[in-house]
């Protein structure tokens, strides 16, 4: 994936998870290590409340309605509520406002847990709510699998890039 193809094949993709598997194990471990000084009610809370305003409502519309459409609402609230940017905005402001705690780790665990073990990240508009593959991204990816096989080498091209060459 780059900024002029914005699309990753399965290893890429594979590597962003491992990236966010090791954030997740980062926060794991030092949950791990200060449980004792975790509020487990309000970890409890933090962690859900994610999904509560941004997952539970978009599924429960998405699997009421007969064509499979939510409105773009659902969405919306779904990636405020999955952004890493809220996060840290909430973090903050509980950390100013209420105090700096051990138990907002359970923002990083459940973000970095839905994209390294689901595979989640944010929801373009015009996908599913729910994960599935579009006719349109499957023949995409088999023309691009079968264009790199026929050519046998992977494609250099430097058409309209926006890097800097030597």
């Amino acid at each position: 994936m780059d900024a002029k193809n914005r699309f990753e094949t399965k290893t890429t993709f594979a590597l962003s998870r491992l990236e966010w598997l090791g954030c997740l194990a980062v926060s794991l471990v030092l949950a791990f290590q200060h449980r004792t000084e975790i509020r487990w009610g309000v970890f409890v809370l933090l962690f859900a409340v994610i999904d509560v305003i941004g997952y539970v409502p978009g599924a429960i519309a998405f699997r009421r309605s007969p064509d499979r459409r939510v409105p773009r609402r659902y969405y919306v609230a779904y990636n405020v509520m999955h952004s890493l940017v809220t996060a840290g905005v909430l973090a903050g402001a509980w950390a100013l406002f209420v105090r700096p705690e051990w138990a907002l780790l359970a923002l990083p665990i459940h973000l970095m847990g839905d994209r390294a073990l689901f595979g989640n990240s944010l929801k373009p508009f015009g996908v599913a709510f729910e994960p599935e593959t579009t006719p349109a991204f499957r023949a995409f990816e088999q023309r691009y699998r079968k264009k790199e096989f026929d050519e046998g080498v992977p494609r250099t091209s430097v058409e309209g890039t926006d890097a800097v060459r030597a």
